[in-house]
């Protein structure tokens, strides 16, 4: 049972806790270095593309060389696909294009929002029984990124449209929290699942930027170009590792916490390290963010554990 895979030691506890925070600072840290890369003339599309197919070759021999390759059989192939396409290709697309336009820190605070869809979608499911404290939990943490998402679009200079697109990125993160734990292939361990889900997410990205016609040419003789996109892989590799392991722990309402911690850290970043202008009211958001956290890591009724 997911609620049995978290020790009942405090340290124990603790574990599920530091990989939230890991994981929720590293999706905040994805946005920057998106924006460092745009900065640097390569195209949103292109860079997350070839971060993506990088991450997943790497992960892909990790895999191969511990034992544990990805299983390639119609099931695992579904799982690779459409995860892929609902947990990166199109919410990344969606924010890694966004950058330009609404800047870094509000493109991490759209990963604020899948909570409140995530434990919805959960409960219609029954893969998520209901709990006072972890409902107040997600409501204390969307509060957060509602305040600062409103702070931000009502700066004169905001692309609404790009806000929009935004606000609509959530629902589909939150689909693929809940399709990824009700189809987990029985059997497959996170270090398999996560190479494939990206080569996934990679293959798809190629079909839709071909399709489309959109450019993804990469420079190769730009060395800032090259080490930002060597961040990437690296981020992506740390992040999407851990992404299986807190949903095995958890379950897909508890990692759906994961974009509340992402905003304020890909806010903060954005402010202490690209310079951007802090949304009003970072603190107060901020603090909520953090109280639902806390409460969304109470632990839940038992409930049965992804690939059963």
């Amino acid at each position: 049972m997911v609620a049995a895979a978290v020790p009942s030691m405090p340290v124990g506890r603790l574990v599920p806790i530091a990989c939230l925070v890991l994981v929720g600072s590293l999706i905040g840290l994805t946005a920057n270095l998106a924006k460092l890369a745009v900065a640097a003339g390569v195209a949103p599309l292109a860079f997350l593309l070839w971060s993506v197919l990088g991450a997943g070759l790497v992960l892909a021999a990790l895999a191969v060389a511990s034992g544990q390759a990805p299983p390639l059989r119609r099931r695992t192939i579904e799982y690779f696909l459409v995860s892929g396409l609902l947990s990166i290709a199109l919410p990344n697309a969606l924010i890694f294009s966004a950058v330009p336009h609404v800047g870094a820190g509000f493109a991490a605070l759209s990963f604020a929002f899948p909570p409140l869809y995530t434990y919805a979608m959960a409960l219609f499911a029954r893969i998520e029984r209901f709990r006072a404290a972890r409902a107040f939990g997600v409501g204390f943490g969307l509060a957060g990124a509602l305040t600062l998402a409103l702070s931000k679009s009502a700066e004169p200079d905001v692309d609404l449209l790009w806000v929009v697109a935004m606000l609509a990125t959530p629902v589909v993160v939150a689909a693929g929290n809940i399709y990824r734990t009700l189809r987990w292939p029985a059997g497959v361990s996170s270090l398999a699942l996560a190479p494939g889900m990206l080569l996934g997410a990679a293959l798809l990205l190629f079909a839709g930027a071909g399709a489309a016609g959109l450019p993804i040419a990469f420079p190769t003789d730009n060395a800032v170009v090259l080490a930002l996109l060597a961040a990437q892989v690296a981020t992506f590799s740390a992040m999407y590792v851990l992404y299986f392991v807190l949903q095995r722990l958890a379950g897909p309402v508890y990692l759906s916490q994961i974009g509340s911690v992402g905003a304020v850290a890909g806010a903060a970043i954005a402010i202490l390290l690209l310079g951007e202008a802090p949304p009003a009211m970072l603190g107060l958001a901020a603090a909520m963010i953090t109280a639902g956290a806390v409460l969304v890591a109470q632990r839940a009724p038992a409930v049965p554990p992804p690939g059963r």
